[in-house]
């Protein structure tokens, strides 16, 4: 398979029965401080509060029979996991899903609750991708990665797709990467529908892969810090670099204060629960780290799935 805009629409008609076409909102305040008119893009409202039911119930509805039958695995620290365990639960197969020990509550209980085998690990890629080798061995099923799948990729594209078919005129997209999956298929299909488009992620500083792999021209394999982005935590993938060498316009980094200022104001703004991976890229908005003065942005808010009893303005306990 090759990632281009017609496999992003074939996935948009496979998974369309599994999937919310989530709201685009704006906010009159947001655009004055920005001098920009900004366009959420809501995954936070999406099925499993994240852009990543649109990528895993597109890769397992992808499988063929024989092949679902042994069910499908996946490491994740909480919204792929959720993701998969719900298409296969759709799907009528098994599915197992690796966590790190210390990943966010409510996303250990969404997994749970979508009939999941868990196995928890210890909190680093190595274990993670040794328990997952383990499952499947024992298991024979397949692995659903986070990012490093086509399949994932052309389902995570769809969200840019609705966006620019809600709102045809944007001039840049904004969103967060990781591991590159969501950024994949959303640079892929905003410039397959509009060439001349400027497509910007952003990242966590403390968590720079991927805008030190661009800057450098080759990908560079950091050793992660603590981000409150905790979905953004691991390196670009070695599928996805590649595509963004290729295709991103620039990579912005945002601080942790930074991300945390943003996710607050969204929440007190907007009057809607964003997780702090899907503030980063208003966060760059916010501090001025990307000249938008009089264009229109487009911004993927990844999702919502926060744990009420840990929000990172409130003093630790």
């Amino acid at each position: 398979m090759r990632l281009d805009l017609n496999n992003i629409r074939a996935a948009h008609e496979r998974i369309r029965p599994y999937i919310h076409h989530t709201p685009v909102l704006t906010n009159s305040r947001l655009d004055k401080a920005s001098g920009a008119s900004l366009f959420f893009k809501c995954e936070n409202f999406q099925k499993v509060g994240a852009f990543k039911a649109r990528g895993a119930t597109n890769a397992v509805f992808s499988l063929d029979h024989a092949t679902a039958g042994r069910g499908v695995a996946a490491d994740s620290s909480g919204n792929h996991g959720a993701a998969v365990a719900r298409a296969a639960k759709l799907r009528g197969i098994p599915s197992h899903i690796v966590m790190p020990s210390n990943s966010v509550n409510v996303k250990v209980r969404a997994v749970n609750g979508y009939g999941a085998e868990v196995v928890f690990c210890e909190p680093t890629q190595a274990a993670r991708e040794a328990a997952c080798a383990d499952l499947i061995a024992n298991t024979g099923a397949t692995l659903i990665h986070s990012f490093e799948n086509e399949d994932v990729m052309a389902g995570q594209g769809t969200a840019a797709v609705e966006l620019l078919e809600d709102v045809p005129d944007l001039d840049f997209v904004m969103c967060p990467v990781g591991g590159g999956g969501l950024l994949c298929g959303t640079v892929v299909a905003a410039k397959s529908m509009r060439p001349k488009i400027k497509v910007v992620p952003v990242e966590p500083v403390n968590v720079d892969d991927t805008a030190q792999s661009f800057r450098a021209g080759r990908r560079i394999v950091t050793k992660k810090k603590f981000t409150i982005a905790d979905g953004l935590r691991t390196n670009v993938g070695v599928l996805n670099f590649p595509i963004i060498q290729r295709y991103v316009d620039d990579i912005v980094t945002v601080s942790e204060e930074a991300i945390i200022s943003a996710m607050r104001r969204i929440w007190e703004t907007m009057k809607i629960i964003v997780e702090p991976s899907a503030a980063v890229p208003y966060a760059a908005i916010a501090e001025h780290n990307i000249d938008i003065v009089g264009k229109r942005v487009g911004i993927i808010l990844t999702g919502g799935n926060v744990d009420l009893d840990a929000l990172p303005w409130m003093p630790a306990r």
